[in-house]
């Protein structure tokens, strides 16, 4: 019976060597039709890298031409002769299905990128919603659809003799190994590891999920090749990509449209035809503090405003940082809304200036030639500063190497370069203290005294905190004594908890290092959003789940040894789009004009809103499922509201203002022009 089951298996196997070829052949013609430079000569490194990087990435669909026909042919074929004995036209059939669906993917690929220059975007879900007649028209008479639906009879016959010379070529009987219950044991084995072989195949040649191929792993040889980039991902995996970012429904409104919704970001007296950007124009009042040498802008992975607050003070893992916010001339706001719910939407926003509401501004080829009048680093160096941007991983993921050089960043480094092959990393990137040492020795080597901006981002704060922390000086005895046993233990928790100790030892080292040796430098130190592992436990807290703060906000403290906190109006409330007007209104000249989507700090404000949550001085709101509760710091719970939105059509305004730019690159300043 299992001899029929193994049998049955080797010719899934050999049937599974159709598809990669099949999407390799696609992947060539692809190339060979819109590429410009259609020849690898010159080029063989970077074509090999694509192909063989495509067909592990395609191994996350294409292994289901394996397992498939393995659990609804191979298995109940092992136990039903009759049905083995068709199982090999059964296999057919479901490849040649999966054969059709392929094709089907790439001609619509085909005809998508003759369209938008591009490989299946979220544009594809605007389809539902156009006349079909006309889509019709346009696939038969542009894109020569009746050859195209001809091409399913030829191809699908070339599928059906390959896959019927693979199941002719030979098969191996099942040993017989054993007897009795040894060989029951050995049956099962070879069971599991046929289901095993399918997580390896659909996993990259890797049993690690976190190491399977992505958009972000793709090499850099490749991706750095635009063309090539996109013809490293399989038709199919480019529509699943495409489908599961939906279409902002602002990119599909007319101008008039946007203006509408804009208007309640402007001024009452402004035009708000005066798009784009000249409704967002302001003056500097003149610098409140001297204009520092050297700012340091530190973005920390997943530093959260949570473990300043009270309910964990007393565990101590943010003893850095109380200590550098305690300084008097350190003002720190706890309650500070991110730009984005994760790393990169937030950090796209604070450089650009405005929100990047999941649109993936860094993705997009126009923010690769140009950027906003509101970018940060464009700003800064209108008042002098030479910019630089440094993050503790790789800039090659989401075509930040392009991005921030377009944003107006004059230098940018990787730590994943600059640190040297040999340093220790998580999956994300370089540990934050060796990342953040090579930072500080070759910022302290520039030997000019040119002023200058360097915004570092850090990594290590992330899942699954494997750092060996011991290493590093962390002893949950003597960082928080009195914490309960289940905190100081060495699971996920507690790496969690030992991580958040660490990162921050980092960041606060780098910052005492930089102020003992550029003491007039002005810091500025938030999180790219609220995260990492909160302490819920008794004697703690009083409660399972966190509070909506908790969730929600990031940390932020700003250093100058001139500032104090009149500097800041009384601010108990701030986010991410204000620190850049709070920096040019702290520093910059009478007269100096800037823009700005958000008030500075200098001012007092009363809400903060973002795309994804909205704050008062009493209350805090999220509008994804939109929840609010008290703005208060408690070890016990709050009640909820629920059914609760405030400032909706702010919050919509951004959005749109997004989305204006992406459908007018042609306002973006370009980047040869800074």
């Amino acid at each position: 019976m299992f001899s029929n089951f193994f049998l049955g298996m080797q010719q899934d196997i050999k049937l599974l060597l159709l598809p990669p070829f099949i999407c390799a052949v696609f992947r060539l013609i692809f190339i060979l039709v819109y590429r410009p430079k259609k020849s690898p000569c010159g080029e063989w490194k970077k074509w090999l890298t694509c192909f063989r990087y495509a067909f592990w990435w395609g191994m996350d669909f294409n292994a289901y031409a394996y397992l498939v026909p393995l659990l609804f042919v191979s298995l109940p074929g092992a136990f039903i002769p009759a049905y083995f004995a068709v199982g090999d036209i059964v296999r057919l059939a479901i490849l040649l299905l999966y054969a059709a669906v392929l094709y089907t993917a790439f001609i619509g690929k085909m005809v998508f990128f003759a369209h938008f220059h591009d490989t299946f975007n979220p544009s594809i879900r605007l389809g539902k919603n156009a006349d079909k007649g006309n889509l019709a028209d346009i696939f038969f008479h542009q894109n020569h659809g009746a050859w195209l639906l001809f091409g399913y009879i030829p191809y699908l016959l070339l599928c059906y003799a390959a896959g019927h010379a693979l199941l002719a070529l030979p098969s191996s009987a099942y040993p017989t190994l054993v007897d009795g219950a040894g060989q029951y044991a050995v049956n099962a084995c070879v069971f599991v590891l046929s289901i095993v072989f399918f997580y390896w195949l659909r996993y990259g040649g890797t049993l690690r999920h976190r190491q399977k191929p992505e958009w972000d792993e793709v090499p850099v040889l490749v991706k750095e090749d635009i063309f090539l980039g996109k013809a490293a991902m399989d038709d199919l995996i480019a529509f699943e990509r495409a489908w599961q970012r939906p279409v902002r429904e602002a990119l599909q409104h007319t101008d008039e449209e946007s203006f509408e919704r804009i208007a309640p970001l402007v001024p009452t007296a402004a035009d708000v035809q005066k798009m784009p950007m000249e409704m967002f124009r302001h003056t500097a009042e003149g610098a409140r503090i001297d204009p520092p040498r050297h700012i340091f802008y530190l973005v920390g992975e997943s530093y959260t405003q949570a473990l300043f607050d009270a309910p964990y003070r007393g565990l101590n893992l943010m003893e850095a940082g109380r200590l550098f916010r305690a300084d008097p001339h350190t003002i720190s706001i706890n309650n500070f809304l991110s730009g984005g719910v994760n790393s990169r939407p937030s950090i796209v926003s604070a450089v650009l200036g405005i929100y990047d509401v999941d649109m993936e501004l860094n993705e997009k080829e126009a923010f690769w030639r140009g950027t906003l009048p509101t970018s940060l680093p464009l700003q800064l160096k209108r008042l002098g500063y030479r910019t630089s941007y440094w993050y503790g991983g790789s800039l090659s993921k989401g075509y930040f190497t392009r991005f921030l050089p377009a944003a107006g960043f004059d230098a940018i480094y990787s730590a994943t370069d600059i640190c040297g092959d040999d340093a220790p990393q998580t999956w994300i990137g370089v540990y934050d203290h060796v990342f953040l040492e090579e930072a500080a020795r070759r910022i302290c080597a520039e030997k000019d005294d040119v002023p200058s901006l360097h915004l570092l981002y850090t990594t290590s704060n992330h899942g699954p905190y494997l750092i060996p922390f011991e290493k590093y000086g962390y002893d949950p005895e003597r960082v928080m004594p009195g914490a309960p046993a289940s905190l100081k233990k060495k699971d996920l928790r507690g790496r969690g908890l030992a991580c958040a100790w660490y990162a921050d030892q980092a960041l606060c080292k780098f910052i005492n290092e930089m102020r003992a040796r550029y003491p007039d430098s002005l810091f500025i130190v938030t999180g790219d959003h609220a995260g990492g592992i909160l302490p819920l436990v008794p004697g703690v807290t009083d409660r399972e789940e966190p509070l909506l703060r908790e969730r929600i906000l990031t940390s932020f403290a700003i250093h100058h040894p001139q500032l104090t906190t009149e500097h800041l109006a009384g601010n108990t409330i701030g986010g991410h789009m204000n620190i850049m007007p709070t920096l040019i209104e702290l520093i910059a000249p009478q007269g100096f004009s800037y823009y700005s989507i958000e008030k500075p700090l200098t001012e007092r404000l009363d809400h903060v809103v973002t795309p994804r949550s909205w704050l008062t001085t009493e209350m805090i709101g999220n509008y994804s499922d939109r929840t609010a509760q008290e703005l208060t710091v408690t070890t016990g719970t709050l009640p909820w509201q629920v059914d609760t939105e405030r400032f909706t059509e702010e919050r919509d305004a951004y959005v749109e203002l997004t989305a204006y730019y992406v459908r007018h690159p042609e306002l973006l300043i370009k980047k040869e022009n800074f």
